[in-house]
C-alpha cells in the first residue's frame, strides 16, 4: 500500500532529488572549490549549489557539492573526517625507518598553525591524526596516506614532519580520497555530470539518477532519531521534538539527524535537556498532516 504522507528516498523523482541531494565532483587541478560549485549550479540550472570542505586550487579529488536545500547541510558535514593521498619531498635523503618513526609520533593529537593563506584565523589548534601510512618511498619522495580530523592542513603537516626529521620537507601534490562517508567511488567528473544532465533533458534520467546522492546517505555518521508522523508538521512549524514524539533514538551525540519512519531526512537537530531542538529543517510544511493546535485553532 503506498504511503499517504511523505515519501521514501528511493521514490523521489529526479526533480525532487535535484532540489535536495549531492554530487561528488572529482575536482581538477586549477579552479577553486567555489568555481567548481558555480559550474555545477550553472550546468544543472539550479539556484544554489555549495561545496563541503574547501580544496585549494592545486589540490584534486573528492569535493561534495550540495544542491539547493542540501546546501544547508554543509555546516554539519564539513566537520567530518577526511582522507588524503599526499606526495612529500624531503629536502635531504633519510632512511625510511626514521620517517616511519616520525609518522608514528605524529599519529594522535597534534598542534597546528593554519597556513598564512588560509581562510581561518592563525591560532594554534589541536587536531587528531587517525593514521599515517607510507605507500611508497623513493629517494627524497614520500607517498603517504593520511586519515585525519577535519581542519588538519596536510601542507603544514608535511612541513612539520620535515622539521621533526631535521631535514625539512614540503608537500608536492595532494589528493582527497574521502570526505566523511563519501569517497572516490562516488566521484564523477564535471564533464560526466554535464553529459548526464544532457541525457536527462533529452528523456533519459538513468545516468543522472546514478550520480545524485541522497542526503540520507551523506549523514550516516550522525546518530538517528526517528519521530512519529504526528510530530513532523509541528516541527516544520518550529516546534521542538519532545520524548512523546520520538519512536527510536539510535546512538549518542549532541548533533542528530531527525528521520521519518519512511527513512526521510527531515532535519538536523541538537539534544537539549531531554528534547531535540531542530536547527535545519528540510521537510516542507503541510507534507504531513497537522496533529497540533495553534492559538487560532483554539479560538
Amino acid at each position: 500500500m503506498p504511503w499517504i504522507f511523505g515519501k521514501e528516498p528511493k521514490e523521489r523523482t529526479i526533480e525532487e532529488r535535484l532540489n535536495f541531494s549531492f554530487v561528488v565532483i572529482d575536482k581538477p587541478r586549477g579552479p577553486t572549490s567555489h568555481q567548481v560549485s558555480a559550474w555545477v549550479r550553472s550546468m544543472l540550472n539550479l539556484k544554489k549549489a555549495g561545496h563541503v570542505g574547501t580544496l585549494d586550487p592545486n589540490v584534486t579529488g573528492v569535493l561534495p557539492v550540495g544542491l539547493e536545500k542540501a546546501t544547508r547541510l554543509a555546516d554539519y558535514l564539513h566537520e567530518e573526517g577526511k582522507e588524503y593521498i599526499a606526495l612529500m619531498l624531503l629536502h635531504k635523503e633519510i632512511q625510511r625507518e626514521k620517517v616511519e618513526d616520525v609518522f608514528r609520533e605524529f599519529t594522535g593529537e597534534i598542534f597546528q598553525f593554519p597556513p598564512v593563506r588560509s581562510a581561518v584565523a592563525r591560532n594554534l589548534r589541536k587536531r587528531k591524526i587517525y593514521s599515517l601510512r607510507i605507500l611508497e618511498m623513493k629517494e627524497r619522495y614520500v607517498l603517504f596516506r593520511a586519515n585525519v580530523e577535519s581542519g588538519v592542513y596536510i601542507r603544514t603537516l608535511c612541513r612539520d614532519i620535515g622539521d621533526a626529521l631535521l631535514v625539512g620537507a614540503n608537500m608536492v601534490e595532494l589528493r582527497r580520497i574521502r570526505s566523511g562517508p563519501v569517497d572516490e567511488s562516488n566521484m564523477v567528473t564535471l564533464q560526466k555530470l554535464k553529459d548526464a544532465y544532457t541525457f536527462y533533458k533529452n528523456g533519459d534520467p538513468q545516468m543522472l539518477s546514478s550520480i545524485l546522492i541522497d542526503p540520507e546517505d551523506v549523514t550516516t555518521n550522525f546518530p538517528k532519531i526517528t519521530i512519529k508522523d504526528s510530530a513532523i508538521d509541528a516541527m516544520a512549524h518550529g516546534s521542538n521534538v519532545f520524548r512523546a514524539g520520538i519512536l527510536e533514538d539510535n546512538g549518542e551525540g549532541s548533533m542528530v539527524r531527525i528521520m521519518s519512519t519512511k527513512g526521510e531526512l527531515l532535519a538536523m537537530g541538537r539534544r537539549d535537556n531531554g528534547f531535540i531542538k531542530p536547527e535545519a529543517v528540510f521537510v516542507d510544511r503541510g507534507t504531513y498532516p497537522k496533529a497540533w493546535k495553534s492559538e487560532h485553532d483554539i479560538k
